[in-house]
């Protein structure tokens, strides 16, 4: 049982989750949330703790900044759009119970207070931003940290939240420069 409510988006993401893991689950309905559904995460906040757990997508991303702005110290469940795919759908639904059960195990905490270890400077010489291949390269390394894929800003502000050393930020980045190799040796 996990102790935390966990946020997602619909009731086919609390069917996804309850096959995966024992948890209780509470559905913003889509990205158009009202006061009361953030009330009773704020509520779940205060007594259980969160984990936010929505989809991969514009959508996911719009709920997840959302609830994050509005309900601090929520803890942060990311699957890639791969693990989400199904048909040319991309959702948690569609994620395996191993997956979700993966997700849940590699969670990611806000940290208000944060500091960055890395710069700005360290992003664009890592080619995720100011790159003809940066929205490419951000997704990948944002998989590899588990913190999802997020434009350049967001992709900052988020290894500052989540407190992401330089150490976790460079083996990313050698990940991707080996997976860049292999691809290029494939072709």
């Amino acid at each position: 049982m996990i102790k935390e409510m966990i946020v997602v988006e619909g009731k086919d993401d609390t069917a996804a989750i309850r096959r995966a893991v024992e948890a209780d689950t509470i559905e913003t309905g889509g990205s158009a949330i009202g006061q009361a559904v953030l009330k009773r995460i704020a509520l779940a906040q205060q007594r259980r703790g969160v984990i936010i757990f929505t989809d991969p997508d514009h959508a996911g991303e719009r709920i997840r900044k959302i609830v994050a702005a509005k309900v601090p110290g929520c803890k942060h469940a990311f699957i890639t759009q791969e693990q989400a795919a199904y048909k040319g759908d991309i959702g948690v639904e569609n994620a395996t119970p191993e997956t979700i059960r993966q997700a849940l195990q590699s969670l990611r905490t806000e940290y208000d207070a944060a500091v960055s270890q890395l710069t700005m400077e360290d992003l664009i010489a890592a080619g995720l931003i100011v790159h003809p291949d940066a929205a490419a390269r951000r997704l990948a390394v944002g998989n590899a940290l588990g913190i999802g894929y997020c434009n350049g800003k967001q992709f900052y502000k988020r290894c500052a939240m989540f407190q992401i050393s330089r150490e976790e930020f460079e083996a990313a980045l050698e990940h991707l420069n080996e997976e860049v190799c292999e691809n290029n040796e494939n072709l």
